[in-house]
């Protein structure tokens, strides 16, 4: 009797340890998460919410790392990755419904930063206007008004970024025009000061 009850352990084992090891791959599992990636990528996550769409990202390719371990293990268990697709499919899904709000948000962000550069740029071409037209500026006078214009043309670029509701490019050349607005407003206040001081 009991060389049977241990051959019936050793079958049962033996069993469990085979339908383990034949254990498949998560194909629907998979499927599912890649089309909710998929879904909130069309509609512009990484547009809007690039931090989010990269962690999404980022957590559907540690899934189907999990799933690579698995595949080259004699004793399968997708179980763990299992859990990482269904969390993945989750965030994807609850990102994709804040998107609308995301965008808002990015729209907003880009529109003051489009509106700073204007002013920015505006601000140095005051500057400018008021500078010193001494003879040994008037080289340099002419240089930062040509940096100026070049400001100026490139808030046309900044205006078409965010026609095309592309809010990051826009808030990047927004911000790289402010700063070199500064720039030269900066050194228009430095050649004015110079004037000053000869005059004293």
């Amino acid at each position: 009797m009991k060389r049977i009850t241990i051959a019936f352990l050793i079958c049962s084992v033996l069993v469990v340890l085979l339908v383990a090891g034949c254990a498949k791959q998560p194909t629907e599992d998979i499927k599912a998460a890649q089309a909710s990636v998929d879904a909130v990528v069309t509609e512009g996550a990484q547009k809007y919410a690039p931090e989010d769409a990269k962690m999404i990202t980022e957590a559907m390719n540690a899934a189907m790392e999990e799933i690579k371990v698995q595949d080259g293990k004699t004793m399968k268990d997708y179980g763990k990755a299992k859990e990482m697709l269904a969390k993945v499919k989750t965030d994807a899904e609850a990102l994709k419904s804040n998107l609308p709000m995301k965008k808002e948000q990015a729209k907003n962000t880009a529109l003051a930063a489009q509106e700073t550069a204007k002013t920015a740029v505006q601000e140095a071409k005051t500057l400018l206007s008021k500078a010193p037209k001494g003879k040994g500026s008037k080289a340099d006078i002419e240089a930062l008004k040509a940096d100026v214009k070049g400001l100026e043309d490139s808030l046309a670029e900044v205006q078409a970024a965010m026609d095309g509701e592309d809010y990051g490019a826009a808030m990047e050349k927004a911000g790289s025009i402010k700063e070199k607005a500064g720039e030269v407003a900066a050194q228009v206040t430095q050649a004015m000061e110079k004037v000053g001081a000869k005059a004293k």
